[in-house]
């Protein structure tokens, strides 16, 4: 019901601006023509097509905010209306001295025009400002909460955008971050990027289509998981390529740049910006063991298969040792063969150190030979003649 009225709304408010517009036509124009009335019709047409062409537009503008009302959060929500607000109060303080200007003929019609203009684009302008730092904002004008204190003790950090690069996007490995908390605050994806992604899955290379359209599946993955919270900035930077793109829209609003892309990470350090290096991180959460390394470890208790002891490192990381079952209470040097990553926890899986000669819980039969005197014969030796 309420759509019909809006689309009514929309028509008769196009007709009758039509239909009195008359008067802001030039005096040449109108008395140029022969029958008036007939001209305010046409404009009073003309007004009311236009009035429904906006009512649809606003139509689904409309539906689609509410839909974005209902799953977006409370303070992401007033401190977009707090943005909102502020841009078009920026634009008819700009907007005044030009509207007090004189214009006569037809240039008058350009003051509503631009005044339309003026409050759509700040508006826009200030809501998406106040969705990238909102939370700042809304510290601005609650200085007595209790994270404003403790952002202003230094106890509690304010979460940065993360600016996602084309290379972390196409890893993947970015959905695991997310998923675990790694990442906090906003996730914005430059338009640059989804372009280069565009680019690539239209490629005739399978390898490079292959790796387009799997970063887009995962944006596409990220949108549905975590909604308003993924944030597309739409602003077209002039530079010679996405990486100089991505560092302006990093400088500009103060984000955090994640990228796999060493260089790109060194120019950012270089510019003094925020820069996450996900080569870096990895190597950073690695386990302290690698496979090779030689460790002294003593065997405590079985394992779950047969000959298999286990041990502990100073941690409390468990290793598994083959042919070690035998050894319990001992300390005996083990080499690292691979480690396991689980839910619960790191498991490491090792050998004896086959150059240890302690290892060797069963004499050799080589061993055995030698430990044994030599048997002599009694056999004479024959004649020769």
């Amino acid at each position: 019901m309420v759509d019909p009225l809006i689309l009514l709304l929309f028509v008769v408010s196009g007709a009758a601006a039509g239909w009195m517009g008359i008067h802001l036509l030039p005096d040449g124009l109108v008395s140029a023509t022969t029958n008036a009335e007939q001209l305010r019709l046409q404009l009073s047409g003309a007004g009311g097509g236009i009035g429904l062409i906006a009512g649809l537009v606003f139509k689904k503008l409309r539906v689609r905010l509410m839909q974005q009302v209902r799953t977006m959060p409370t303070d992401l929500l007033v401190s977009r209306a707090v943005g909102l607000i502020l841009g078009l109060l920026v634009a008819n303080l700009l907007l005044l001295p030009v509207l007090l200007l004189p214009f006569s003929g037809g240039i008058v019609l350009l003051k509503p025009l631009l005044a339309v203009v003026s409050n759509v684009f700040f508006g826009i302008l200030g809501s998406n400002l106040a969705e990238v730092h909102g939370r700042t904002l809304l510290r601005l004008f609650n200085p007595a909460s209790t994270e404003a204190l403790l952002v202003a003790d230094g106890v509690l950090t304010p979460a940065t955008a993360k600016i996602l690069d084309t290379s972390v996007i196409i890893d993947g490995r970015i959905r695991g971050m997310l998923a675990c908390g790694l990442l906090e605050g906003q996730v914005i994806v430059a338009e640059s990027v989804i372009d280069e992604m565009q680019q690539l899955s239209d490629s005739t290379n399978v390898e490079k289509r292959a790796k387009g359209r799997r970063g887009l599946k995962l944006l596409k993955d990220l949108r549905e998981t975590y909604g308003r919270r993924l944030v597309i900035n739409s602003t077209r930077y002039d530079g010679k390529g996405t990486d100089e793109r991505l560092l302006q829209l990093a400088s500009d609003t103060g984000g955090t740049l994640v990228t796999a892309d060493f260089n790109l990470a060194q120019v950012a350090q270089v510019k003094d910006l925020k820069v996450m290096n996900l080569s870096e991180l990895v190597i950073a959460l690695r386990p302290e063991v690698q496979p090779g390394d030689e460790l002294k470890l003593k065997i405590v208790r079985e394992g779950k298969e047969d000959s298999q002891g286990v041990g502990y490192l100073d941690d409390g990381t468990m290793v598994v040792v083959n042919e070690a079952k035998s050894l319990i209470g001992q300390r005996k040097p083990v080499v690292v063969t691979g480690a396991l990553q689980t839910p619960t926890g790191r498991m490491v899986f090792a050998r004896l150190d086959e150059n240890d000669a302690s290892t060797d819980t069963k004499p050799s039969s080589k061993s055995k030979s030698q430990g044994k005197p030599a048997k002599t014969s009694n056999r004479k030796p024959a004649d020769p003649g």
